[in-house]
């Protein structure tokens, strides 16, 4: 038989995720939704770094840059990334020196903590240096001009992309993917928080957080087009597959709304789940919303990716309290 992903498996690639990560019912909120077959995919589980979708990523990016003779990584993100996080405990795990590009103004008002707990305070414990960025700055120059830097210093920097969202990074969505099929044959809907466009490149699904759905579709399909290109399956590509729900997004990248506290709410007292308000209680929001808006059948089995992000619920503490007190 021929092996649809034998390019991918000649790429290189370091194994940092705890794969595959278990597929689990959830009949309660399953129940509350009327669907008789919800389950989650449990990408919080990848174990590096607390976890989170972008170790899958990391593990052909990072494999790149090691076959590439790479001794520092560059990566941005902004205070919250999740991202940044993993990118510094990946690089103390392979002995790679960490260089993120934090930038800050993204958001107008923050919870007390936001510019020194979570993610950040993650960040520097795995041994990052930290560049400040402020919004407003050419980001991509900035990070380039902190790698050509590294290089007259004698260093061999390797620049891995925002989100690891190139064709790289969603190799390790492809492998997702191949994963949820053999747990689950017969899956019919696979929906996850989308962002930097990787992970849902190598799915093709995907709830918007940023509130910029149009640009998110915009970076799938291409990324996509990049992925399906090394896989050597281009003609197979299709961009009118690319499917970004933008309903549950909120008013801009990290502020939560009525939607997302329902969905905290619900995955805690219902699943026992403590999703962040930024990108899996967005994406959670979305699951339900679409549930409640008839995209499932009844009998349909439906898996919800969970993508990690639990380092920044200690950003929000007025949100996280806030929907601690709901009362059903």
């Amino acid at each position: 038989m021929v092996d649809p992903l034998a390019g991918l498996r000649v790429l290189p690639r370091r194994r940092l995720a705890h794969l595959p990560t278990p597929l689990e019912p959830m009949p309660r909120l399953g129940a509350r939704l009327g669907l008789a077959s919800l389950l989650v995919k449990r990408d919080d589980c990848t174990g590096l770094g607390l976890g989170g979708n972008k170790v899958r990523k990391l593990e052909f990016n990072l494999g790149a840059a090691q076959a590439a003779g790479a001794d520092c990584i560059v990566c941005g993100g902004v205070v919250q990334s999740n991202m940044a996080r993993q990118v510094a405990a990946a690089c103390a795990k392979l002995g790679l020196a960490c260089h993120l590009g934090i930038m800050s103004g993204r958001l107008s008002n923050t919870e007390p903590g936001y510019g020194s707990n979570g993610n950040i305070l993650l960040d520097r414990l795995y041994g990052a240096v930290v560049h400040d960025i402020a919004w407003s700055e050419d980001r991509n120059a900035r990070l380039r001009a902190i790698a050509d830097d590294l290089r007259r210093a004698g260093r061999a920097p390797y620049l891995v992309p925002y989100g690891a969202s190139d064709a790289l990074g969603a190799m390790g969505y492809v492998l997702a993917a191949e994963e949820i099929i053999a747990q689950c044959p017969e899956v019919a809907w696979i929906v996850h928080a989308s962002g930097s466009a990787g992970t849902q490149a190598g799915l093709l699904a995907g709830v918007d957080v940023d509130a910029q759905a149009a640009r998110v579709a915009t970076d799938v399909q291409r990324v996509g087009r990049e992925a399906a290109a090394l896989l050597g399956v281009a003609a197979r590509w299709d961009d009118a597959c690319v499917a970004v729900a933008d309903a549950w997004c909120g008013a801009a990248y990290g502020v939560p709304d009525a939607t997302t506290d329902e969905a905290i709410h619900l995955g805690a007292r219902l699943e026992g789940f403590a999703l962040d308000p930024v990108y899996a209680g967005k994406g959670m929001a979305g699951l339900i919303g679409m549930a409640r808006g008839g995209w499932f059948g009844r009998n349909e089995t439906v898996v919800w990716i969970h993508t990690g992000g639990t380092p920044g619920l200690f950003a929000y503490p007025e949100t996280m309290a806030r929907v601690g007190r709901i009362v059903d």
